[in-house]
């Protein structure tokens, strides 16, 4: 047996004494910030995902994440998703949800705390935020929208080459 955590866990490893040993992460709360679901043509539109596949909606998903430190050292991150689902030119049914989470995070290095905050901790959220838009479609009337799982690291790693293009053309 360790003393050390593997990277990712949700406990920080702890040394002799309690001490903090290596990189953690604790997550102490995840909660709904924000969440609106409208469904603007029903109950038309709930006749049309009834009548079966060959009405399938486009649908258009947004992914922002967010994170801020706070004074007690801890952090917190706020995964924003949008879905925006178009059948024949109309909008069927438009989410977004915020869905956020308080972090406890030690022994990370500070030039790598920023891809932790962008990367691994909407990864910890994720599987909770997909499950209340899953729901949330079903109850509106509709078939679940599963999102497909995000890859947190390409979507920092466009971010950061997004940004240094904009600071290239400054």
């Amino acid at each position: 047996m360790t003393d050390t955590a593997a990277f990712g866990d949700t406990s920080p490893a702890l040394g002799p004494n309690g001490a903090d040993a290596g990189p953690g992460m604790r997550i102490l709360a995840q909660f709904i910030r924000d969440l609106s679901f409208e469904n603007p043509r029903a109950p038309e539109s709930l006749r049309a995902a009834a009548a079966g596949p060959g009405g399938q909606p486009s649908i258009d998903l947004g992914v922002e994440i967010s994170a801020r430190p706070r004074p007690d050292e801890l952090f917190e991150i706020d995964l924003k998703l949008t879905a925006t689902a178009r059948s024949l030119g109309e909008v069927t049914f438009q989410i977004e949800l915020v869905y956020g989470g308080l972090f406890h995070i030690v022994g990370v290095p500070d030039a790598d705390i920023e891809a932790v905050l962008m990367i691994e901790c909407p990864r910890f959220l994720f599987p909770y935020a997909r499950r209340v838009i899953s729901d949330l479609t079903s109850e509106g009337g509709f078939p679940p929208f599963l999102i497909d799982p995000l890859d947190f690291a390409a979507v920092f790693a466009a971010r950061r080459a997004q940004m240094a293009g904009e600071a290239g053309q400054a």
